[in-house]
């Protein structure tokens, strides 16, 4: 697919098949994501993959909004001992924000679905994500990607509006 079919076709995708996402798939969604910029190129960041069901249900328990049945979630995580020192430290959120955008991206250039359910700042829901990953105090989880084979159509869409561009 061309880059600008990419962007036009990604889509939320909230329903999924069971099949599963392959080893050759994940693989590339990780390289996608660590190939994202990242501030002084500390890449603060840390992703969990996972497949276990009881895991998923956690998760799934995160928000009111992270319900899904998919068969793959990555947890897209800023680790503070990485990121940049003091005031910089805030910094591993656009930085992870980047990582997240390109597993999106990927997934969708592969014919994958995704959905990116944001976890960070809602203290609960970091606090319950924290806990079925086993998280350090220093592991901030960002969002929650779920990722599969889709079970629903979303056309492409352009949503291009003049009037959020200022020129100067």
């Amino acid at each position: 697919m061309e880059l600008q079919d990419v962007l036009q076709s990604r889509r939320s995708i909230r329903k999924y098949t069971q099949e599963a996402v392959s080893k050759e798939e994940i693989d590339i969604l990780m390289h996608a994501a660590m190939s994202g910029p990242s501030a002084c190129n500390k890449m603060p960041w840390e992703f969990y993959v996972i497949r276990n069901q009881e895991v998923l249900e956690k998760l799934r328990n995160a928000t009111r909004y992270s319900n899904i049945d998919a068969p793959l979630a990555i947890v897209v995580c800023g680790n503070l001992s990485k990121a940049l020192p003091l005031q910089l430290a805030p910094f591993w959120i656009q930085d992870c924000s980047a990582a997240t955008e390109n597993i999106l991206l990927a997934a969708t250039d592969l014919g994958l679905g995704s959905v990116w359910c944001g976890i960070h700042p809602q203290k609960r829901a970091e606090k319950k994500v924290s806990e079925a990953l086993g998280l350090t105090e220093k592991q901030i989880p960002l969002n929650i990607i779920y990722i599969g084979h889709p079970d629903q159509v979303q056309a492409p869409r352009d949503q291009y509006k003049e009037s959020c561009i200022h020129y100067i």
